[in-house]
This record gives structure tokens, sequence and C-alpha cells, in this order.
């Protein structure tokens, strides 16, 4: 093999050593990164939301014949960031009411919102349900409950939620709130008229949050 030939070869074999330092370089770097976030989200340790249920407004709740109920609620629910140095961004949050593991109303979303350190937010969506079919068993059950004057409903919120560290932003999470709800009726009931045939209820319940 000529001189020149055995320069071309080494030229070839410093450019393959140089991409192969390149390319540790850049991964060591990237493990450096993933790592310093790492220690900083273990050592910040982010605290889901919590949740209360401030009252619920009901403006109608009837069972009909065949198995039909419309409903028509407002609830006040706050959310508050224990965290003194994480953000919340809440990219969607729907809100509905269940009735024995049956949904009985629309979804209502909650306008996508960020909330800061230590932050309260305060939201009182209308969910409402026109002449929903309910399930024979449910049917009975509702019928027996507004004879005895209580009915437990679950008020439900189900969304997306990122945490904002300084600068970082993390990935989406799911985020499922649960809050009781228990309304009174006829002379059992502890509401007040607010309206015609509207009864609201001071609940101040505390919500069950997983993310």
């Amino acid at each position: 093999m000529t001189a020149k030939g055995k320069d071309c070869g080494n030229h070839g074999k410093t450019r393959r050593l140089r991409a192969r330092a390149c390319g540790a370089c850049f991964l060591v770097f990237l493990f450096i990164i993933l790592l310093i976030i790492l220690l900083v989200w273990a050592i910040l340790q982010p605290t889901k939301p919590k949740f209360i249920l401030q009252d619920a407004t009901v403006y109608a709740f009837n069972v009909s014949s065949p198995n039909l109920l419309t409903s028509s609620f407002q609830v006040t629910l706050t959310s508050r960031n224990p965290n003194d140095k994480v953000g919340v961004y809440y990219d969607k949050l729907d809100v509905y009411a269940v009735y024995r593991n049956q949904q009985i109303t629309l979804r209502t979303q909650i306008p996508p919102t960020y909330q800061g350190h230590k932050d309260i937010n305060v939201w009182s969506p209308y969910i409402y349900g026109n002449s929903v079919p309910v399930s024979p068993n449910n049917a009975e059950s509702l019928s027996q409950d507004q004879s005895s004057g209580a009915v437990m409903l679950l008020i439900k919120a189900d969304g997306r939620v990122r945490w904002k560290v300084g600068s970082f932003i993390s990935g989406r999470y799911h985020l499922y709130v649960r809050c009781p709800a228990y309304i009174t009726f006829g002379t059992r009931s502890t509401g007040i008229e607010v309206g015609n045939n509207a009864i609201k209820y001071q609940l101040v319940q505390q919500c069950s949050v997983s993310v």
C-alpha cells in the first residue's frame, strides 16, 4: 500500500473515533441533564392538589317514567396547590355527577389554567342532564332515596395536569377527583332556598385525589 493510501486510512479511522467521542460526550451530557432533573424532582417531591367540594345548588332532580332522570346542579370546587416550589398546569378538567357508578350528567369542561405555588383556584361549573336513561335498579334506588329524604351523589372531576419546576415542565398526568355530595330533601333538607325551586347545600366536603 502506498503512503497516500495509508494516510487516507488513518484519516478515516480518525473521523470514526471523533464521531464516537462526540456521540459518547452527547450521551454523557444527556445523562447528566436527566440525572439533575430527577434529583430536583426527588428533592422537591411534588404533592398532588387538594380539592374541596364547597357547596352544591340543586335546580332540578326528577325521576320520570320510564327510568329517566333530569338533573341540574351548580357546584363549587376549590383546588389548593400545597407545593411552595411547584406549579400546576390544569390542561383539561371535566366535572360531572355520578349516582351508584352511573354517570347522570354531561361533562362540563373547566377552562385550562395555571395554578401557582400555594395558590387556590375556585370553580363553579353547571352540570346537568336532561332525560338521562338510568338502569331500572338505579331508578328504583333513586325513588327510594328521595322518599327517605336523602341521596348520595358523587361529583367527579377528571383531567390532565402538568407540573412546573422552575423552567422545567413535566409530561401530562391523569388527575382523578372524587367528591361525595349528600343531598337531603323534604323535611330533612338542610339546604337554603336561593330561588324558584333551587336549593343550595353547604357541603365543605374533602375530596379524594389521585394522579
